[in-house]
């Protein structure tokens, strides 16, 4: 069993059309054809069905193929390994950073970063901790800041801080004198909350069915300046982390009665291969929060 031939395979099974498989391997059509019969006399069974007018998977090549992938992903993470080696503080680093998050946290940790490793360049994906997480366990992230409270056995983590969720209201409000704010007292209320996706979101949706209201949603929107103006303009109540709003003086910031408190960390796959940018990533995250008592 050659390497070129799980290569092969694979691309048949993805294109599920030798033609094309060929074409994107830079290969001629015979070579697949021929590794792939030979693959299949070394394994003893048939991984293609031929008798449909298209390619398409055997049971015993679906089996295979899922094989092959583990075994191309732990090469490709090999190769990956070694570049690493030949160039300690280069590389690139894939990361999951929800926007209400990376609005306070984020430049912060990514300025002290980049002084350290000018040379590591970040790829940033911007979603809620939800779909951040989603990323990580599948691998397509290297390492996500992230609500820690929705992380899963998968997952390796570091806390960074604690942040609370805060009712945000108009100056002029007919709650804004109140200490606390129940569930009940928003039953009338038109409220403006984060996009799907966003642990958020998912939070206070749960803390209206726990009181059985049905919330008037007035606007779901992840961008965070539109809901702060809204809120100014008394259109609409919405809950926004206490360090997005604590310093707008514009704004009246209260607690729910119910408490909302969130933990906030880095959170990576404890199954993936982390590269030495990723590796770099996370010690610093240790050494920022003994440095800064975060």
């Amino acid at each position: 069993m050659e390497f070129r031939q799980l290569e092969y395979f694979k691309m048949v099974a993805k294109t599920k059309n030798i033609t094309k498989a060929a074409k994107l391997l830079h290969v001629s059509q015979p070579s697949i054809t021929n590794s792939i019969k030979n693959l299949e006399a070394n394994l003893g069974v048939e991984l293609l069905d031929r008798t449909k007018k298209y390619i398409d998977l055997t049971a015993e090549g679906e089996v295979f193929l899922k094989r092959v992938e583990v075994i191309l992903k732990n090469i490709d993470d090999a190769k990956q390994e070694m570049k690493d080696f030949n160039n300690l503080n280069r590389g690139k680093l894939n990361i999951g950073i929800p926007p209400m998050i990376g609005t306070f946290l984020f430049p912060r940790v990514f300025t002290e970063f980049k002084k350290l490793y000018p040379n590591i360049s970040l790829n940033l994906s911007e979603e809620g901790s939800l779909l951040t997480r989603e990323k990580i366990d599948n691998q397509e992230l290297d390492v996500g800041i992230i609500i820690l409270s929705i992380c899963n056995d998968h997952l390796d983590i570091i806390p960074m801080i604690e942040s609370e969720i805060l009712v945000c209201l108009n100056k002029n409000h007919r709650l804004s004198n109140k200490e606390f704010i129940c569930m009940d007292d928003l039953k009338k209320e038109s409220v403006i909350l984060l996009k799907e996706g966003f642990f958020h979101r998912k939070k206070i949706m749960q803390l209206y069915k726990e009181r059985n209201i049905e919330p008037d949603i007035l606007l779901s929107s992840n961008q965070l300046e539109t809901i702060k103006s809204l809120v100014k303009q008394d259109v609409a109540v919405s809950f926004l982390l206490k360090e997005i709003v604590e310093e707008d003086d514009e704004l009246v910031k209260i607690p729910l009665k119910q408490r909302v408190m969130v933990k906030i960390g880095v959170a990576w796959n404890k199954d993936r291969y982390l590269s030495n940018a990723a590796r770099a990533f996370l010690d610093f995250c240790r050494e920022y929060n003994i440095k800064y008592s975060i």
